[in-house]
């Protein structure tokens, strides 16, 4: 095969033993997965379904001019279609699995290891399998529009490593997967999410398993830093008092930093189950801390976090704001994932031929960024500098020569911004507001003379 196989065999940490044939086949025996044997067996059916990612989610009938093997585009096609999703999860678990651990100490901070949590969207072709279980915006009419699944993603921060990836209808919220990604983190790990994640049921649940969390405060959190300031708590028997915060004042850490005590409200979220939320503690300790973010173009904003990191000697409030900082860089990943790779737009028309697809486009991502890992350690910088694209055109290279070259590095430029404009106009098209056979139907029907 081109080049998979190089790439494979090149590398020998315990993460490439993965993709081999013989661990391949064991992995279709823990699933239970049975086949013919026949020129597309499942192992080299794999292959050729991460060489076709690799190679920008190329069309079926292209794969086999890659493979260079006599088999028709239709023929692959039924081959990975027959791939049970459970085989390609199972494979990506244990892939990712010893990935992580060979990534395990880097980019500590103060001891954690990062992870970012955050979630975004996939479009999909038109089909009423797709619309049935995904759905389309709501501004766009019926007919009008593409289906669009909605990601939840679990990221390494030092890596890039997407460590789980949870595919659901458009109208979910990200929170009420949230817990979903948990059984992923260990005690003392520390997960950095946005407002949309910040919740007191969530905290107490990261609470639970020793996990720390920092997050932006949520749009409706009232936080007052007036020392042994009136709170109320919520109770079933009298109304909720309007202007006053739900948590206890406890401690002063600075200047608009404290120590509060948050209360488990009496409404439980939809996405537990209200044994669930009962086995929840009554209240837990929070640190609440407020910065405003000065960066060079843009208005100053006034941020508020929430954190269950509560040493303020340890953890000191500034450099929780630069940590928070840290949270953008998942949308670099998604934009290398969706942009770069191209899963921005997925070509399955069936819910488990997406479902696989997506599989195998973190399986990809994560193969590329572990060669980043690579090419950084032997340029001594930061695996986050080395050129995403770049690694991508070098795996799709095809090379006698297996041995790692030194690959792009991104210059440092803290600070810089640009304006999100477009200087290329595109074509001045009117956007479908009717379904297509009705707009052909109008094209055939001639307009009546006046």
């Amino acid at each position: 095969m081109l080049s998979i196989s190089q790439t494979i065999r090149q590398f020998k940490q315990d993460w490439t033993r993965q993709l081999d044939d013989r661990h391949l086949f064991d992995a279709c025996l823990a699933v239970k997965f049975t086949w013919r044997e026949r020129v597309l067996t499942p192992a080299y059916t794999i292959k050729l379904f991460l060489l076709q990612i690799l190679w920008g989610n190329t069309a079926c009938d292209h794969v086999p001019h890659l493979a260079d093997r006599c088999f028709s585009g239709e023929a692959y096609c039924k081959a990975r279609a027959r791939l049970p999703l459970a085989l390609l999860q199972f494979l990506l678990t244990r892939c990712t699995s010893a990935m992580l651990a060979a990534t395990r100490s880097d980019g500590l901070w103060r001891g954690h290891r990062l992870w970012l949590l955050d979630g975004t969207t996939f479009s999909m072709p038109d089909t009423p399998a797709l619309q049935g279980h995904f759905g389309q915006s709501g501004a766009q009419k019926p007919g009008c529009g593409f289906p669009i699944a909605h990601g939840l993603a679990l990221v390494h921060a030092a890596s890039g490593l997407v460590t789980k990836l949870l595919l659901t209808p458009l109208r979910t919220h990200d929170l009420s997967q949230a817990a979903r990604v948990h059984s992923h983190l260990a005690s003392g790990d520390l997960l950095i999410g946005d407002r949309g994640f910040s919740s007191y049921a969530h905290f107490a649940l990261l609470w639970r398993r020793g996990v720390q969390g920092v997050m932006r405060a949520h749009q409706h959190l009232l936080v007052d830093f007036t020392p042994h300031r009136p709170h109320v708590e919520p109770n079933k028997s009298r109304p909720r008092q309007r202007g006053l915060p739900t948590s206890r004042w406890v401690k002063r850490l600075g200047k608009q930093d404290q120590i509060v005590e948050w209360f488990r409200p009496q409404r439980c979220p939809t996405w537990m189950t209200p044994a669930e939320f009962a086995e929840l503690p009554k209240s837990v300790r929070m640190r609440e801390l407020r910065y405003e973010a000065k960066q060079k173009g843009f208005r100053v904003r006034q941020v508020t976090l929430v954190t269950t990191l509560l040493d303020s000697v340890h953890y000191p409030a500034k450099e929780l704001a630069k940590l928070y900082q840290k949270r953008w860089r998942i949308e670099t990943d998604f934009a290398h994932l969706k942009t770069t790779l191209g899963m921005d737009v997925l070509k399955c028309k069936t819910v488990a031929g997406v479902e696989k697809e997506a599989t195998m486009f973190v399986l990809v991502y994560n193969l590329v960024r572990m060669v980043m890992r690579e090419a950084a350690q032997q340029q001594g910088v930061e695996a986050d500098r080395i050129s995403f694209i770049d690694t991508l055109r070098w795996l799709m290279s095809d090379r006698s020569n297996s041995r790692l070259p030194e690959l792009i590095v991104h210059p440092l430029r803290p600070g810089r911004f640009e304006p999100r404009v477009r200087k290329r106009r595109p074509k001045s098209y009117p956007l479908m507001t009717r379904p297509r056979a009705e707009l052909r139907k109008a094209l055939e029907t001639p307009k009546l003379k006046a």
